[in-house]
């Protein structure tokens, strides 16, 4: 494809830099899209990877037709199949009517599959039957419907190291990896870094009149040597944040260190970058940690108010039963809770979810400080809500209550 073609590329989607990686991929991308195959987009959390399915349908036969992208990993496991493929009426409680699935509703067309790599095993199944066969059957139904759809399908998870542990089908991988476009991280972007900065600051001006932020030659090496593990997305925060709040519009190293993650060396964010969220490292640990002390603090403040209640209401008394057996009231500790009466104990997660926290307002510091906790943790997971909760030590379904009691939908 020639060089000029990638140029229009980069001008039609506002695309900015110029690294041989980032050229190459958008030349893949080009190459392949009148080639009704699946591609793989393999690449780093906010890397831009969902430019890339854009320009594959926008450049392929199919640009007429629908173009659907979903985020495999924000779909809750109970619901993907019917997301994916839909349902009939009366397939479950609550199916009231017929719906369509994404295959039906993206037929002719093109279905982007973000996050695939969280795909549960009976979905996976079901994907593998439609690139072989171009099959589904919608829950709840017994006879297969036909659909031709263009999948590209993104991930972010090593998919062979999760072949090996047993988390992700090999004939699904080789099925959905017929070409593989890999998106470069911003850290192996070199001056592409400088332009986007520079874009960036000029965005602020344009959209809210922000005068733009300029780096010292010194800052500029700053920020080539920073390893970014947010990619973009996080020089974007990044320039918003300094834009906004920043006194100077000069920025020195000085300033520019304050808006940037403390880290030790570059080798130990790329040892990072290919473990799992949920894979149980030092910063996973700390952070489950803090919510846990969090919501122990809100249990004590609690107690604290009831007992104050207790002492200053009059006394209750229970009225004798007759025949009532004798009541041996048993205390125990679990999970630095007691239970009496021989109550079941439960754990602080579960604690929370009966006293009610939800009606606590936000402004309340604790609240304040757990709904920040949260937020960075799902930021972090790609809002991924299974990885999210694995890596906060609480279930899903606090989770899901939490994430509606914040506002974080």
């Amino acid at each position: 494809m020639a060089k000029n073609s990638v140029q229009d590329i980069k001008q039609q989607y506002n695309i900015v830099g110029n690294c041989d990686e980032l050229n190459r991929a958008l030349d893949t991308a080009l190459k392949i899209a009148p080639v009704d195959l699946s591609v793989l987009i393999i690449g780093e959390n906010g890397v831009g990877k969902e430019i890339f399915p854009r320009i594959i349908h926008d450049h392929s036969s199919r640009k007429k037709k629908n173009y659907i992208a979903i985020n495999c990993g924000a779909i809750p496991e109970g619901t993907i199949d019917s997301e994916l493929f839909g349902h009939v009426e009366g397939a479950y409680t609550g199916a009231v009517g017929e719906r369509k699935g994404y295959f039906e509703t993206a037929d002719g067309g093109t279905l982007f599959m973000d996050e695939v790599g969280e795909l549960p095993a009976s979905t996976q199944a079901r994907l593998l039957r439609v690139l072989e066969t171009g099959e589904y059957i919608p829950v709840g139904a017994s006879q297969p419907r036909k659909t031709n759809v263009r999948i590209v399908a993104a991930t972010n998870v090593n998919l062979e190291k999760a072949i090996a542990d047993g988390r992700f089908r090999q004939d699904l991988y080789y099925r959905l990896n017929c070409v593989t476009i890999d998106v470069p991280p911003l850290r192996h972007r070199g001056e592409d870094i400088l332009m986007l900065f520079r874009m960036f600051a000029l965005n602020m001006f344009e959209t809210h009149k922000i005068p733009p932020v300029r780096l010292t030659p010194e800052s500029e090496q700053l920020l080539l040597a920073y390893s970014w593990p947010g990619n973009v997305r996080e020089l974007r925060n990044i320039v918003t944040n300094m834009s906004i709040t920043a006194e100077e519009r000069t920025i020195t190293p000085e300033i520019l260190a304050r808006y940037l993650r403390k880290e030790t060396h570059r080798g130990e964010l790329e040892i990072v970058k290919n473990e799992e969220p949920s894979s149980g490292g030092q910063y996973e640990k700390d952070r489950a940690f803090i919510l846990n002390m969090l919501l122990q603090l809100r249990r004590e403040i609690d107690e604290l108010k009831h007992a104050y209640k207790s002492l200053s209401a009059p006394p209750t008394y229970l009225p004798k039963q007759s025949n009532a057996r004798s009541v041996e009231t048993s205390v125990a500790l679990k999970g630095d809770f007691l239970d009496t009466d021989g109550v079941e104990l439960c754990d602080a997660e579960e604690w929370a979810d009966e006293v009610g926290e939800k009606n606590a307002p936000i402004s309340d510091p604790l609240n304040r400080m757990e709904r920040e906790v949260i937020r960075q943790t799902l930021e972090e997971c790609n809002y991924h809500r299974k990885k999210a909760a694995d890596c906060l030590n609480i279930s899903e379904r606090t989770l899901y209550r939490k994430i509606k009691d914040y506002g974080l939908e």
